[in-house]
């Protein structure tokens, strides 16, 4: 592998970062609210089934 300058390194990182399209600010605001909608709907789903196994279990557990 060839080495390359530091100055050479330099160039190559800004021409790349150049390339990077960057998120508007609607689209980093609509994907963060599509994120915490996703977490809650998940924490929800997961209390939910949580709570369906425990019950299950004490019944089990209890029945004996």
């Amino acid at each position: 592998m060839a080495r390359t300058s530091p100055m050479q390194f330099v160039q190559q990182v800004r021409a790349e970062v150049g390339k990077v399209v960057w998120p508007t600010r609607r689209e980093v605001t609509l994907t963060t609210i599509m994120v915490l909608i996703m977490a809650t709907v998940m924490a929800l789903f997961f209390t939910l089934v949580d709570m369906i196994i425990r019950l299950g279990l004490d019944g089990v557990l209890n029945g004996f």
